[in-house]
């Protein structure tokens, strides 16, 4: 069967739908991704500008790579996948949407529930109290700046060397352990504990379809329904089989 309307059927019959989303999603969106031969690394190498201990030891240092980042990220707006997703939700066929980005477009794009399982480069976070402020890039600084409890804020990211939310990674386990049927998008199945997720839904029974521009390691062990190509122009496709 033609792989969108095999997906297209277990959308209309799942009771519970979630999507996992990773870096080729945002890539449409001209977001370079991290990992790869003209990724972010090859310029910003992570042990240097990504780790928590190194962000301590020479802030200033680390915060420029930030707001560089965060500038980037700024200018970029969502692809038809994000407004494919968040028209999903719409429709009530899509339950909640765990992502592994950092860049919001999620958001911009309309989806309401949102699981952000690396943080969101938008905003400061204390360390200390939780306080959280928009990052304001009209006020840019050379110094990240502190809370009003005294502590130094980072981005609310979760750099190497800490530990990914546990209110995440419980609800997101929920998720896929109860899901009928998970989404996976633009990601390669390498990054865990997020590459877990469809493996433990087509455990518990779901149906798993993925976007891709290329197979990966979910395609022959888990996936049931493979849609290859951008999926800016996929998940858009299957949206229209969903509602043919």
């Amino acid at each position: 069967m033609d792989p969108f309307r095999l997906a297209a059927e277990a959308l209309k019959s799942s009771g519970l739908t979630i999507a996992v989303t990773g870096a080729g999603i945002s890539a449409e969106s001209g977001i370079p991704t991290f990992r790869g031969n003209d990724g972010i690394w090859t310029k910003y190498p992570p042990d240097e500008y990504a780790t928590i201990d190194a962000y301590n030891a020479d802030p200033d240092k680390v915060w420029k790579f930030w707001l560089e980042l965060a500038a980037t990220l700024g200018g970029s707006q969502p692809n038809p996948a994000h407004y494919a997703l968040a028209e999903l939700e719409a429709m009530g066929k899509l339950e909640a949407l765990i992502t592994q980005n950092i860049d919001n477009l999620h958001e911009v794009a309309g989806s309401n529930n949102v699981i952000e399982y690396h943080g969101n480069a938008h905003w400061l976070v204390c360390p200390r109290c939780r306080h959280r402020d928009p990052l304001d890039l009209s006020q840019q600084t050379n110094s990240p700046p502190y809370c009003f409890c005294g502590t130094l804020m980072k981005p609310d990211v979760v750099m190497f060397g800490e530990a990914i939310p546990s209110q995440a990674l419980v609800e997101s386990a929920r998720l896929a352990e109860t899901c009928n049927c998970l989404i996976v998008v633009g990601t390669s199945a390498q990054v865990y504990p997020a590459a877990r997720l469809p493996v433990l839904a087509r455990q518990n029974g779901a149906f798993i379809i993925e976007a891709n521009i290329e197979e990966t390691d979910f395609t022959a062990s888990v996936t049931h329904a493979f849609l290859k190509g951008p999926a800016g122009e996929t998940l858009p496709k299957l949206v229209g089989y969903v509602k043919g």
